[in-house]
């Protein structure tokens, strides 16, 4: 499956529009508070009004130092799934909780320095484990190619805990050529920049669909 990321976008309706367009499985929202990573995306307040230009589910990524006071906002969303971080000021298992309490998919963001064995006490609890492939907080970055080790230990870790089903993304730097390295080892690959940054956003989505 694909999520496309609108964070480098200059016109994001006029992106999501042209995004709506395609087969394109999600919409992958960056949400940053400035503390957690540099940037900030916008508010909520902005961002509510998502449905206007696009009715795909909505793939929520939480680079914030408290998710607790977004996520009821973004559960009220479109949204299939929302994502943390394991290092926000939060406590994980209670926002964990909080998200599931909406009816809504968890996942957990492993930054690159994240070990993979950090989550298996969450395993229960999780729907989706994203892989960042760059820094977070920044579109438009080189993919970290040791990346793909890690996506091999989580298809090691799929088979230890089979009684678990969770799904494994991949955001960041994140084209066809990537893509092509990490066939096999993703079920959700997430991309912006390589998309739409293109003037054939269904001929990118297609690209990567091939390996995801």
């Amino acid at each position: 499956m694909i999520s496309a990321s609108f964070l480098t976008s200059k016109d994001i309706p006029k992106t999501l529009t042209k995004l709506n367009d395609t087969d394109v499985d999600f919409i992958h929202v960056d949400v940053m508070d400035g503390k957690y990573v540099e940037n900030k995306s916008l508010p909520f307040k902005e961002m509510r009004h998502i449905y206007k230009f696009t009715d795909k589910r909505l793939d929520v990524h939480l680079m914030v130092e408290s998710p607790s006071k977004y996520i009821s906002d973004y559960a009220s969303l479109n949204t299939e799934y929302i994502t943390i971080h394991l290092d926000t000021l939060e406590d994980t298992l209670n926002n964990l909780k909080l998200i599931k309490s909406y009816g809504i998919k968890t996942g957990i963001a492993l930054n690159p320095t994240d070990k993979v064995e950090s989550l298996i006490p969450y395993l229960p609890y999780i729907d989706l484990i994203l892989v960042m492939g760059v820094i977070p907080g920044k579109g438009g970055q080189k993919f970290i190619d040791n990346t793909i080790g890690k996506l091999k230990e989580l298809k090691v870790l799929k088979k230890e805990y089979k009684e678990f089903n969770f799904k494994v993304s991949v955001d960041g730097g994140v084209n066809n050529i990537v893509a092509k390295k990490m066939h096999n080892l993703t079920d959700i690959i997430v991309s912006g920049n390589y998309i739409t940054s293109s003037t054939d956003f269904q001929k990118q989505i297609n690209s990567l669909r091939y390996f995801s």
